[in-house]
């Protein structure tokens, strides 16, 4: 019996299907738009210790007109809140360590971003590392400095967590059009993912909107103003993929212009119907992720 993925895939949008390239690349963008500004990233990871232990860490780079800076949060506790502000020149440490406690767990964060860079967000593409070790393990480890930092700063053989980003939150503001990154599974590559709703002002009589994998379309939506919500299933990296989207403000709320898109993977018990000894202990281990962009549209 074939699995359920590949029976629903023969339904869903695929992505690499050669059906999808009869579309133009530019048919989801127009050449005279400029992307909307990413004003933060808060990405939830979460870490196993060798203990079967699990703490949750959110990591947060925001940016804004006056401030620019990086959160990290342990759990939900406000109190264990790491902060950095790296836009100021009174109150800024571009480099250093921290150690600090959160439910009885010993936990020391190093980072230095003295040299990043962040050419389009928040969120620094280089340049730069932040580790964080809990109770002498080490736990998540971020930007391309990172691997030789913590060989530099940790005694040899220090034991490593298992490390899962969980699910990662994108907020914009300006336009209609959105670019970003997302790699869906660890094993899969990171994908180009564009999403635009074209107006009356470039030549429709109603809104569209349009989201692209990958230079390709998976989704066009017409009508907008009355199919506002809704979803599609997309099928990537053989992996089963849940868009949804939801731009109701934008038409019914314009004084916050706010709408919501995301992208969730399926579990492996929801996304087989059938299955082996061997893949069920597979699929129960795969962690699901879900991609959530919040556009605000300014007026």
């Amino acid at each position: 019996m074939r699995d359920f993925a590949s029976c629903f895939s023969e339904y869903a949008v695929q992505v690499s299907d050669t059906s999808c390239s009869s579309y133009s690349s530019n048919s989801c963008i127009s050449p005279n738009l400029i992307p909307s500004v990413q004003n933060a990233v808060t990405c939830l990871y979460r870490i196993i210790l060798s203990t079967k232990k699990q703490v949750l860490i959110t990591i947060t780079w925001c940016k804004s007109s006056l401030t620019q800076g990086l959160n990290i949060t342990f759990g939900d506790d406000q109190s264990s809140a790491f902060k950095l502000n790296t836009n100021s020149r009174l109150f800024r440490k571009l480099k250093g360590s921290k150690s600090l406690e959160f439910q009885n767990n010993k936990i020391e964060v190093f980072w230095d971003l003295s040299a990043a860079r962040y050419p389009t967000g928040p969120e620094p593409v280089d340049g730069y590392y932040v580790f964080i070790t809990v109770d002498s393990e080490l736990g998540l480890i971020l930007g391309d400095m990172a691997q030789e930092a913590s060989m530099k700063k940790l005694k040899m053989g220090t034991p490593m967590a298992k490390v899962s980003l969980i699910s990662r939150q994108e907020h914009f503001s300006g336009n209609t059009l959105y670019s970003t990154k997302a790699q869906f599974c660890n094993t899969g590559a990171a994908h180009d993912i564009l999403i635009h709703c074209s107006g009356e002002n470039e030549g429709l009589k109603h809104p569209v909107l349009s989201v692209c994998i990958d230079k390709k379309i998976v989704i066009r939506i017409k009508r907008l103003q009355w199919n506002f919500r809704g979803n599609q299933t997309i099928f990537l990296d053989g992996l089963l993929i849940d868009l949804m989207w939801d731009v109701h403000d934008w038409f019914y709320n314009p004084a916050s212009g706010y709408a919501v898109f995301m992208f969730r993977t399926r579990s492996g018990m929801d996304s087989r119907l059938w299955l082996e000894e061997k893949q069920l202990q597979k699929d129960q281990d795969q962690v699901e992720f879900s991609l959530l962009i919040c556009a605000c549209k300014n007026l």
